[in-house]
């Protein structure tokens, strides 16, 4: 294990809740944990100047970054090699479902209308999303939900985050998910990113799965969907990179749930003084979450959704020197102080080919992720 230290003029205080790090990060190549909180921060500017000035950075930005960011200067970061153990999967509390919001009749709706949108206007992606509220019989245990998303995910993919530091009513409140997408990592002057855009459910039938992943590859809507994602982030990487290196087309990626696909890029940092922070600002909210343009994709979904809150925003770290790993909040929950209330969210990218009923089930699946690992089977 290595432990960095978060160089901090104020003196460094454990988290409120008692509950163990405020932050934990897992990952195939490593788990990044902070401890203690010597400073917090809502605004991503004032945390791109901190780490310029030598402090390491860890938490969470909101899909709208117009919103307060939940960030802290740690007292502590620790960084391992292997991911979050897990040992035995803890088991958790009765999980039952409260409403949908909106309904799914309400969602094939707004896609519908989406769609029509999208046929009539500049718009050319958008992305929707709904979410389920649930309630716990007892309080759930943010580190056990997080234990259970690392044991199932095969990568042993996970995070929890503490949003406490957005204030408001996300005091208290965490942020629990196992994301598959990696917004942006940066190691020196590397810089690579895994965006995923154009998903299809697997099939415990061997064969049957396999002809569902054929299927992603030679979609024409899916790869049109995916295209626009490579796109903007070879746009947004462009002035603060050099050499960015995009495969001819996406590969296929997996989940215990979903087929992807996806496109790993490479690049090399102009300037080393840009931080692993500053770079997922460049690119988010790319149009994997969002959609494109941007502008106007970003307005769409505040028209029909309102606010999200930190899902389908970001979290990750930079630490002192600026390299890090920024990944795209997704299939996750939010777990209210009180441990009793969760709302889970799932979104679908929508173009002029969508068809409302496909993007629904789309939804549904990705919901698997986070009921699975909180036992909900409705």
């Amino acid at each position: 294990m290595t432990t960095g230290t978060a160089p901090n003029a104020a003196t460094p205080h454990p988290p409120t809740d008692g509950a163990g790090p405020h932050f934990v990060l897992s990952r195939p190549h490593g788990t990044v944990t902070a401890h203690g909180v010597a400073d917090t921060i809502a605004d991503p500017a004032e945390a791109v100047a901190r780490v310029r000035a030598g402090h390491v950075i860890a938490g969470a930005l909101p899909f709208d970054v117009r919103e307060p960011a939940a960030l802290t200067v740690p007292g502590r970061l620790d960084v391992t090699s292997t991911p979050f153990p897990v040992g035995t999967p803890p088991g958790v509390p009765a999980v039952t479902v409260r409403r949908h919001l909106p309904t799914p009749a309400e969602h094939t709706r707004r896609v519908s209308d989406a769609v029509t949108r999208l046929r009539e206007t500049s718009l050319r992606k958008v992305v929707l999303a709904r979410a389920v509220e649930l309630d716990a019989a007892e309080p759930l245990d943010h580190r056990a939900v997080l234990a259970r998303l690392v044991a199932a995910d095969p990568s042993g993919n996970g995070y929890s985050v503490d949003l406490s530091p957005a204030g408001g009513d996300h005091r208290g409140v965490r942020l629990v998910g196992s994301s598959p997408e990696v917004l942006i990592r940066r190691q020196g002057r590397t810089v690579t990113c895994h965006p995923l855009a154009g998903s299809a459910p697997r099939d415990p039938d061997p064969d049957l799965d396999a002809a569902l992943g054929r299927a992603l590859a030679e979609s024409t809507k899916d790869l049109t969907e995916h295209s626009y994602v490579v796109e903007s982030l070879k746009e947004s990487l462009a002035p603060l990179c050099t050499d960015i290196e995009v495969p001819s087309g996406p590969v296929l990626a997996t989940t215990p749930q979903l087929w992807h696909l996806g496109t790993p890029l490479r690049a090399t940092l102009r300037d080393p003084r840009v931080s692993a922070l500053e770079l997922a600002l460049a690119v988010h909210p790319t149009p994997a979450v969002c959609g494109t343009p941007t502008d106007e994709a970003m307005r769409t979904i505040l028209d029909v959704e309102g606010g999200r809150g930190f899902y389908a925003g970001a979290v990750g770290w930079s630490d002192a020197s600026g390299d890090g790993e920024w990944m795209v909040a997704i299939r996750c929950a939010q777990i209210a102080a009180d441990g009793l209330r969760v709302v889970a969210h799932a979104g679908g990218g929508i173009v002029a080919a969508s068809e409302p009923n496909s993007e629904l089930d789309e939804t549904t699946t990705k919901f698997g992720t986070i009921m699975a690992a909180l036992g909900v089977t409705d």
